[in-house]
């Protein structure tokens, strides 16, 4: 299968992408946006196997992150660097029809993309594990930490009251979390792509979002697309899992939310589904692109 890498200048730095799979004048590409932000392309590549009935893929890591790592620029982290960056790389790599699926924060930036930039040529969505407003992802992932034991939530509790988040208790409990509802450390027996080496886009993270999943604090703490989500009349499909950080009630919003939607939850996964019910989820979206091309 043919893989092309390739960079694409953009503020004085420079955008990493890799695409997998030839073009089809038949098959709109689907163009990925990962999570974090910072979070890299790497995992995305478990759906290399969509391009092998002609499906080709986009995928790049955003500024600040893996391949497209700058020196530490605080002042880059905002909506508008990420979504500026999705709108040059369309036109570098002449992507005028496409299918958009985001994942997490790529979800979010798929929100902003969509409703303050209203693009032409998007032939459906794909909304995985995501969320349509800051808010909203705090007060649930608050209500999840509040099943964790005692222990957990004093450390959790103390260090958003303090700002001391490298505490060993409240490290202790946000990994634990992060392992209940986001993935398991990569072993040996994990897929390549999960194991390999990245350059994490910690600055990104942190200066965009926060120190954590639940205390939205960075730039985009006031992201907030529930009376907007109306607007978004493409053909989208909505997919969580059961043990997501984007939880069922998250997922049912955006599914009552957009008009013309679909939700797909997985029984069996948290942040991933594409990963831990791999090839569910990737026949239920490539019947999907496929129906909507």
């Amino acid at each position: 299968m043919k893989v092309e890498e390739g960079y694409m200048p953009y503020k004085g730095y420079k955008t990493y992408y890799r695409i997998v799979g030839e073009k089809s004048k038949d098959k709109a590409p689907l163009v990925l946006l990962h999570g974090g932000p910072g979070s890299t392309h790497n995992y995305f590549e478990l759906l290399d196997d969509i391009a092998v009935n002609g499906r080709q893929l986009i995928m790049y890591d955003q500024l600040g992150c893996g391949k497209s790592a700058v020196p530490s620029n605080p002042s880059l982290w905002t909506k508008q660097t990420w979504a500026e960056e999705l709108i040059e790389l369309r036109k570098y790599l002449g992507l005028d029809e496409i299918h958009l699926l985001g994942q997490s924060w790529g979800g979010m930036l798929t929100f902003i993309y969509m409703c303050d930039y209203k693009p032409k040529g998007i032939k459906s969505l794909i909304l995985s594990g995501t969320l349509p407003s800051a808010k909203l992802w705090a007060s649930e992932q608050h209500r999840m930490i509040s099943h964790m034991s005692q222990e957990d939530q004093d450390a959790i509790a103390q260090a958003e009251a303090t700002g001391n988040y490298d505490e060993p208790k409240y490290v202790a409990a946000n990994d634990r979390y992060m392992e209940m509802h986001a993935a398991a450390t990569p072993t040996a027996d994990s897929p390549e792509p999960l194991r390999r080496k990245k350059v994490a886009g910690t600055e990104s993270y942190v200066v965009g979002w926060g120190p954590n999943e639940y205390s939205p604090e960075g730039t985009l703490h006031d992201y907030n697309y529930l009376d907007q989500m109306k607007d978004i009349t493409v053909p989208t499909l909505i997919t969580s899992g059961t043990n997501d950080l984007c939880t069922p009630f998250i997922a049912k919003t955006m599914y009552d939310g957009i008009p013309n939607s679909r939700w797909e939850l997985f029984q069996h996964s948290r942040h991933m589904p594409f990963v831990e019910e791999h090839e569910k989820y990737a026949k239920i979206l490539t019947d999907w692109l496929d129906n909507h091309d």
